[in-house]
């Protein structure tokens, strides 16, 4: 017992303590997997070690609705034909959804966000692939493709729209860790017409305020962030119009111990997922302050707002800092 307590001590300290050297840290990805990575931003990468990552062609936007649920169909930012070729429905929202660091096509941020949309209507849910580019042991250029991923789920808006008609008062963009700063870019490339940016534990290594990769409150027409692991894989600092911080944001109840973040990190698409489709909703208190927050004194200030869910709090005035509590298993929703 006295060895597992020391072990678990020393990966703590390893996991906070972080510089191993001035320009290297541990950074756990969204499988919890350890990582020494490289966050010298004018460093040179071997080009063995890195592939060459193209946003134009790499990324692959998979189609799923009603119609095709589980089969998808890919479209073609530059390829007009395969929107109008597709299920595509102008008629019917648009939602995007953007993976992290180490994911793929594959990720729950896919599967179980669109599942629970289609729970409760008919949707075009687009998954942003962006594998080619996530998946790579430098930490530091996947933070440095959000921009480059924001410009091309930006271009495929654009043709969306060319090509079938929709509005992009129908379309919103949800994205987890540095997929919420991609989803955010792709909204900045939209001059923040779309509907709504919903970032999901944005990533918080390597990101800091008045960077211009990052996620903002201009991305939307409404922006809403959900912080589950702020100042450890999530950003800590509100970003949105409204800022939910559920268990007070930074760890999670029935994570235990969640050394590595990755539980708690998580749990922010996984609760944003039941918000869709949940009967009991999660409610919380508006705060005074981030401060209050972080201190855990909550001074109600103004209406209480739901986190999350369809449609999103857009055009109702939702704005400022939440506290919420949930359960430690799902559902996770107390209302």
């Amino acid at each position: 017992m006295h060895y597992t307590v020391v072990l678990l001590l020393s990966l703590a300290l390893i996991v906070h303590a972080i510089p191993v050297e001035q320009r290297h840290s541990l950074v756990y990805d969204a499988r919890g997997n350890l990582h020494l990575v490289n966050q010298d931003p004018y460093s040179v990468i071997d080009a063995d070690l890195e592939p060459f990552f193209n946003a134009e062609s790499d990324i692959i936007f998979r189609l799923y609705t009603r119609s095709n649920p589980n089969d998808e169909q890919v479209l073609v930012w530059s390829d007009p034909s395969t929107v109008q070729n597709s299920n595509f429905n102008p008629n019917h929202p648009t939602r995007f959804t953007v993976h992290g660091w180490n994911n793929d096509g594959s990720s729950a941020v896919h599967t179980n966000i669109r599942s629970n949309y289609f729970a409760v209507g008919d949707f075009n849910v687009i998954s942003v692939d962006w594998g080619a580019g996530a998946q790579t042991i430098n930490y530091i250029s996947a933070r440095n493709r959000v921009n480059a991923v924001g410009e091309i789920v930006s271009r495929m808006i654009n043709t969306l729209v060319s090509a079938s008609g929709v509005s992009r008062n129908t379309i919103s963009i949800i994205g987890h860790s540095l997929g919420a700063h991609a989803a955010g870019n792709a909204g900045k490339f939209q001059n923040g017409e779309i509907h709504s940016v919903i970032g999901l534990d944005p990533a918080g290594p390597l990101f800091s305020l008045g960077q211009p990769d990052l996620l903002t409150s201009n991305d939307a027409q409404y922006v809403e962030a959900i912080f589950s692991n702020a100042g450890l894989l999530g950003f800590n600092l509100p970003l949105g119009d409204a800022n939910f911080y559920p268990n007070g944001g930074r760890s999670q109840p029935g994570c235990g111990i969640d050394l590595t973040g990755n539980c708690a990190h998580t749990r922010s698409h996984e609760m944003f997922a039941e918000s869709i489709s949940s009967a009991t909703g999660f409610r919380a208190t508006r705060c005074g302050s981030h401060d209050e927050i972080n201190a855990g004194n909550c001074t109600p200030s103004g209406a209480d707002a739901m986190m999350g869910g369809e449609p999103s709090n857009h055009g109702r005035g939702v704005n400022g800092v939440f506290h919420l509590r949930t359960n430690s298993a799902a559902p996770f929703a107390q209302g």
